[in-house]
């Protein structure tokens, strides 16, 4: 069964509870919105039947020249799939989504970061391009990298 990828807009924002915990990580999920209404965060959702299974995230502006670069470089800031929809393509399926979207928007690169022990991850961003890496670092979450596709 295909779904279908649109715009979350900050009214729906609370459906995305049932992809992640948004209780559990509710900090993150109180930026994410006041991001979301402040238009500084675009947000993809896939859906089928009604159900939010996917989302994704672009952001024009982080304050970090490895992920984003006024009019040149945008940045996936989150990609994350329901975890008993994994492994079923909703992940490759956002990332070409917002690969297509930030070409309409007229950047020429994509950013992203993943954590260095996310192997499924590392392969689909592989897959679909991201093969610069811009840095590797650790964080409180742990070790990273920040990748880039040019488009």
């Amino acid at each position: 069964m295909k779904g279908n990828i649109r715009l979350l807009s900050p009214e729906e924002f609370r459906n995305c509870g049932s992809i992640w915990d948004m209780e559990k990580h509710s900090q993150l999920a109180a930026r994410f919105y006041s991001e979301l209404v402040a238009g500084e965060r675009i947000t993809f959702v896939y859906e089928r039947d009604g159900l939010f299974l996917g989302e994704i995230s672009l952001k024009k502006e982080t304050n970090d020249p490895d992920y984003t670069l006024p009019g040149q470089r945008i940045y996936v800031s989150r990609l994350i799939v329901k975890p008993e929809e994994r492994r079923k393509g909703i992940g490759k399926t956002l990332v070409e989504y917002a690969i297509r979207q930030a070409i309409s928007m007229g950047f020429s690169e994509l950013s992203i970061g993943v954590d260095i022990d996310n192997y499924p991850a590392l392969k689909l961003y592989a897959d679909e391009g991201f093969r610069e890496i811009l840095f590797v670092g650790e964080d409180k979450d742990g070790r990273y990298m920040k990748l880039l596709k040019r488009l």
